[in-house]
């Protein structure tokens, strides 16, 4: 059975989890669709992305210590032919039987970079990735939905498009800056200069919050003859 759930019944698991990990002395932050939401983005996610800032557990491991420290957190088996991996929920109304599925991921997985815990933002007292990781992961996210094999995950590049443009609007608003995250590899910056270039195609309405933010983009003819170049600032 398949229920809806509220975005507070969302973020009070993400607070669950986070607090789960902490009393085990590991940092985390929000990523993906709750990560979005908290910095204003309107849609409701559907399940809670957390990366765990370790290299000490891998994914299981951190998926059991999630279900040994809270009793709300089980662990189900996968519905993929051949995999072994859990996934896990936490129940939120036992009369209702409402569960929401938490990822917890590492860094390394899906190009996610190590965050040090000074450079995690709080908000609504739940630990958040920083603005620039967090926007370029969901462009990553857009530009692997757009070329993958599979409908289902295809369909999912416009909810991350809608995403994107959204959060480029609140960048732009808090003034978040390129210039403040440099910390990330360089391998990560450029490739999603390249992603930005191939959203810009698409999406040309978005360079100047792009701009705003750092990124300028080049713009194309209608013969698809670039006539202008793009830089990084910063």
């Amino acid at each position: 059975m398949n229920f809806t759930l509220s975005t507070e019944e969302i973020l009070l698991v993400a607070r669950k989890a986070t607090a789960a990990f902490a009393s085990y002395g590991l940092y985390s932050c929000l990523c993906g669709g709750v990560g979005c939401v908290l910095y204003g983005c309107q849609r409701t996610p559907s399940d809670v992305d957390l990366v765990v800032m370790t290299d000490r557990y891998d994914q299981e491991e951190l998926k059991r210590m999630l279900v040994r420290k809270d009793g709300d957190f089980y662990l189900t088996p996968s519905r993929k032919i051949g995999a072994t991996y859990k996934i896990v929920y936490c129940r939120l109304d036992q009369r209702s039987f409402k569960t929401c599925k938490v990822d917890v991921l590492t860094p390394g997985i899906m190009n996610i970079p190590h965050i040090a815990n000074d450079r995690i933002i709080q908000a609504r007292s739940i630990p958040i990735m920083p603005f620039i990781p967090l926007l370029l992961l969901k462009l990553q996210a857009w530009s692997d939905h757009r070329n993958s094999t599979r409908f289902d995950m295809r369909s999912k590049q416009y909810r991350d498009v809608s995403d994107i443009k959204e959060l480029l609007a609140i960048g732009a608003r808090r003034q978040e800056k390129l210039e403040s995250a440099q910390w990330l590899p360089e391998s990560f910056l450029s490739a999603a200069t390249r992603r930005i270039i191939d959203f810009g195609m698409y999406y040309p309405e978005c360079k100047k919050d792009w701009g705003t933010i750092g990124f300028t983009i080049p713009v194309f003819s209608n013969t698809g003859e670039r006539v202008q170049s793009y830089h990084r600032f910063g």
